[in-house]
């Protein structure tokens, strides 16, 4: 009979087969009555999964994440239980976990309201209230093909068919309703609590081919307690308030337009910004080292093919045929370009590490469904650098790369940075001998590091390691934005080598570094983090000078022109508004400092400051405003 290795390493015995609640309730009952589901020798199991042999088990609790992610399971069954009660005839599809929470995608002709959602929440919570036993049946294949298409659900009879022939199917019984799943589920309804909230509606694709069917897709929260449920519904509130789309429009920084999907038409302001952005970061990478270089954004189909990048992302480039039939692609990514750049001349060991980077503009196909403002685009730039070193340079090279990244970031108000190791992808170039001295290399960075990290196990690029940088913002989010990568396989490809000491032929080691990532993602990060109200040093506008009238505009013009003289970017409304309009006006445009002219200034040769978000005004000497926001707009863009 089964003995039970628990995680502190000691066995209970049994003298029968046993299920994960009995295993709980031996240990205690406070735990029994937590316990959601179990794993057993790494597998996720039901609480009622008959333990027959010798394993190792765990008890989840909703304090677990595997305990959280399966309440947000159940709860995405729930929610097709009660769309289902509700609505007679609609057809369930798929619906996964995801990140906060669920969704569920729906076959319905009639789309959901706003009030629809409200009572299928209800719904939901009296399925709860109801507490129907959930139970696990095993059935043939083709039984489950026949009994879903008999119910009309044609979607999940397709998806039963796409298992293979000899595999037995997972079904699912919350009551009587049941469906198509993997598990683990809670042993009841009554378990997942009324904790959730639905959050909207949207159009899917069955599959996620455009080609396909639309569906509707119900989203959801749910949480193991009210207060985490009202935390997380306040941070998506706050979220609301920050969304870069919404901000930059109202601080006129930029527009879509269909014409040009997932492409930026940037104003005045928002170019701004950006040139703010690469100018800080060209000068962090001239004091490091690096080599501005600039490659072409078309490049002939044959590099791509002999760089591995056709095969990867083939799909996702746009190509053109000249009237030759030469086929090019606008490039996707920077990497092939910098490796010409480097085969240009002999190379010497002594030349190492040589650091190359770019400001590139690339292109990458995004279906249309994928795309969100400036967090997920189809044309965007990198600052995007490659470092060609020797094998033995890989691990301090990391390790100064890793620093720069977190002291740039630190400059920008990041702090709680994480790191996340990701070792080779199922899909991949090169030998297993290669990637071993890769991993190895870059791993010894990431311990060197002393920061804490996470392993994303296949996660890497197709040509090597890599680190991602992932930052948490404001209100609790995080980012993942710089990546740090060790490639031993395209160098080789792409046919570049070095002299070494002893005058044979080595072939470098490339190191693929981006600390913003996307530049126009990072800004969208960056409004989001800020709501808009950017550090002096890097506002698109640092100061607007508003005279309260028309008599006051020569001396708003000259003032303006002093603050532009210094470096700091100014600008006059001369505009025939009042003046509280005006203040509302560059207020909602989240303008650092409105200088206010009258006669009380022109008199005294001042301004008076107003200071976004406050109320409060004070009056400065020109002489003495000058130097103090002098000096703050270089100290902190150095």
């Amino acid at each position: 009979m089964p003995t039970i290795t628990l995680p502190d390493g000691n066995n209970l015995n049994f003298t029968k087969k046993v299920t994960g609640a009995e295993v709980a309730e031996k240990i205690s009952k406070s735990l029994a009555k937590q316990a959601m589901i179990i794993s057993v020798d790494g597998i996720l199991k039901d609480l009622d999964y008959l333990i027959e042999k010798d394993c190792s088990v765990k008890i989840f609790t909703s304090k677990n994440p595997e305990g959280l992610e399966t309440i947000r399971h159940d709860t995405a069954h729930i929610l097709a239980m009660a769309v289902q009660e509700l609505f007679p005839g609609t057809q369930v599809t798929i619906g996964p976990v995801i990140e906060n929470g669920f969704y569920y995608d729906f076959a319905r002709k009639e789309p959901f309201t706003e009030d629809d959602l409200v009572k299928i929440e209800n719904k939901m919570k009296e399925i709860v209230d109801r507490n129907e036993i959930t139970k696990r049946e095993v059935w043939d294949r083709n039984k489950a093909i026949d009994h879903f298409k008999k119910k009309g659900e044609i979607y999940k009879s397709e998806l039963i068919k796409a298992i293979p022939e000899k595999e037995d199917v997972s079904i699912y019984f919350h009551g009587d309703w049941h469906d198509l799943c993997r598990g683990p589920h809670l042993s009841s309804t009554g378990k997942i609590g009324k904790y959730f909230k639905l959050t909207k509606v949207s159009g899917a694709y069955w599959r996620g081919d455009s080609k396909n069917e639309m569906l509707q897709r119900i989203y959801g929260t749910s949480w193991a307690t009210q207060k985490d449920l009202d935390e997380h519904l306040k941070r998506i509130e706050e979220a609301e308030k920050r969304d870069h789309r919404k901000l930059g429009k109202e601080m006129d920084l930029f527009h879509f337009r269909e014409e040009s999907p997932g492409s930026v038409f940037w104003h005045e302001r928002g170019w701004a910004l950006f040139q703010n952005l690469i100018n800080y970061m060209r000068n962090r990478q001239d004091a490091a080292g690096y080599k501005e270089i600039n490659t072409p954004e078309v490049l002939d189909r044959q590099l791509w093919e002999k760089s591995g990048h056709w095969g990867k992302y083939g799909d996702n480039m746009y190509t053109s045929e000249t009237p030759d039939e030469k086929v090019f692609a606008i490039k996707p990514m920077n990497c092939p370009g910098h490796v010409q750049v480097f085969n240009q001349g002999i190379k010497s060991y002594r030349d190492l590490p040589l650091r190359y980077a770019e400001f590139g503009k690339v292109h990458r196909y995004e279906p249309s469904g994928a795309l969100h403002g400036l967090l997920r685009v189809r044309a965007f730039t990198q600052d995007d650098a490659h470092i060609f070193c020797s094998e033995d340079q890989i691990t301090s090279e990391c390790l100064i790369v890793t620093n720069l990244i977190l002291d740039i970031y630190k400059d920008l108000g990041f702090e709680n940075v994480i790191l996340k190791y990701a070792d080779r992808p199922e899909v991949r170039v090169g030998n297993d001998e290669v990637w071993d001295k890769a991993e190895a290399s870059l791993l010894e960075a990431v311990k060197a590091s002393k920061l804490e990290y996470s392993i994303n196990k296949g996660e890497g690029a197709f040509y090597g390691p890599k680190i991602e940088f992932v930052l948490r913002d404001a209100i609790g989010r995080d980012w993942q934005c710089g990546t740090l990568q060790v490639d031993l396989n395209l160098p080789e490809r792409l046919g570049a080598s070095y002299v070494d000491k002893d005058g044979s032929k080595k072939i470098p080691v490339m190191l693929h570094r981006a600390l913003f990532g996307s530049l126009e993602r990072f800004i969208g990060i960056l409004i989001e983090n800020y709501a808009g109200k950017f550090p002096f040093w890097i506002s698109p506008l640092q100061t607007m000078v508003i005279p309260i009238s028309e008599e006051f505009n020569d001396y708003a013009i000259e003032t303006s022109n002093k603050i532009k003289n210094l470096g700091i970017t100014s600008s006059v409304d001369l505009k025939n508004q009042n003046l509280n309009y005006k203040i509302r006006d560059h207020s909602l445009a989240k303008i650092p400092l409105l200088l206010i002219c009258g006669k009380k200034e022109v008199d005294s040769n001042s301004v008076t400051i107003r200071r976004l978000d406050s109320n409060k005004q004070e009056n400065m000497d020109i002489d003495t405003f000058l130097k103090t926001f002098s000096a703050l707009n270089k100290a902190s863009s150095n």
